[in-house]
């Protein structure tokens, strides 16, 4: 059935965290079939029982019935390796949720601007990188940003930032590149509302802006731990009751993932000159020794599977 957000198929690339988040939340409360590609099929298994666990969760909490766990589940189908980006041609939308790389970025929307239909929206989860940049890379060859069809392509570029968990965080934040058309923008937010979440909106700007706030508070709490001013636990702990936080920044580093938050901080600082966003020394060197946090079992924390 046609909705207002008229998205009947909706494609995900990537099925680690996010990508796998997000086609939860597609699959149970927009209600839409998803194709989930990942070239890694080892992280697709990984993905699918993370997805099996959650929708038993949620059936054992009485969020949900038996029934919706089962259909939501049904509507998942893989896009085997052998098909790869080709197997978003039927998807009237593409979320792409792979690692902040902006060179990867342009290559698979370049890519997916040359399989997927004309018409289908072709968004990025990205929590930094600019999605003018993103939208110009799938502009068709021969062609220039100027013409009709770059131009017709790029406009259905769009930010659609989800948060980490995603079937928990209420929010989306959602970024217009300079070419995103209105339609590619409303379409992107009743979608979003659609997959039961919040929407704000902003320009694209490094970070825009949750991380442009967010991630100078993180690594300004990383400087205060690298300077010897409180330790990791007091640093946290004064956050927590101090401010009412849900959880430390240090906490919440290792929860996002160190490599993704110096990432974000290397965008910030490479994309605004400005030297308040320089990386903390001690998170490139924890990075350095693939020290990431929550997904491998260390960061500034410890964790046990």
């Amino acid at each position: 059935m046609s909705v207002a957000h008229g998205i009947r198929t909706l494609g995900v690339l990537g099925s680690g965290q996010m990508g796998l988040g997000i086609a939860y939340v597609a699959a149970l409360r927009a209600k839409v079939p998803v194709l989930l590609y990942d070239r890694s099929p080892e992280q697709v298994e990984k993905g699918l029982k993370l997805m099996d666990k959650l929708l038993a969760k949620d059936v054992s909490k009485g969020k949900i019935q038996d029934l919706e766990a089962k259909e939501a589940r049904d509507r998942i189908t893989i896009v085997g390796q052998d098909q790869g980006l080709k197997g978003m041609r039927d998807a009237d939308m593409v979320v792409e949720a792979v690692s902040e790389n902006l060179g990867l970025k342009q290559k698979i929307f370049t890519e997916l601007s040359a399989e997927c239909r004309p018409d289908a929206i072709l968004a990025s989860n990205t929590s930094s990188i600019s999605i003018t940049k993103i939208a110009s890379a799938t502009i068709p060859q021969g062609q220039t940003a100027a013409s009709e069809a770059g131009q017709k392509s790029a406009s259905r570029v769009v930010g659609l930032h989800f948060f980490n968990p995603v079937p928990v965080m209420k929010l989306v934040e959602i970024i217009a590149a300079l070419q995103t058309s209105e339609a590619t923008l409303n379409r992107a937010q009743n979608f979003a509302i659609a997959c039961g979440k919040e929407v704000t909106t902003s320009k694209d700007v490094p970070g825009f802006v949750s991380n442009a706030l967010l991630m100078p508070f993180i690594n300004e709490a990383i400087m205060w731990l690298e300077k010897g001013v409180a330790t990791k636990e007091d640093i946290d702990k004064t956050l927590r009751l101090g401010m009412n936080h849900p959880m430390g920044p240090l906490q919440l580093a290792d929860f996002i993932g160190l490599d993704t938050c110096l990432a974000i901080q290397q965008t910030l600082y490479q994309g605004t000159g400005d030297s308040k966003y320089r990386p903390s020394v001690l998170l490139e060197r924890m990075v350095d020794a693939q020290w990431y946090g929550r997904k491998n079992g260390k960061g500034f924390y410890e964790y046990k599977e």
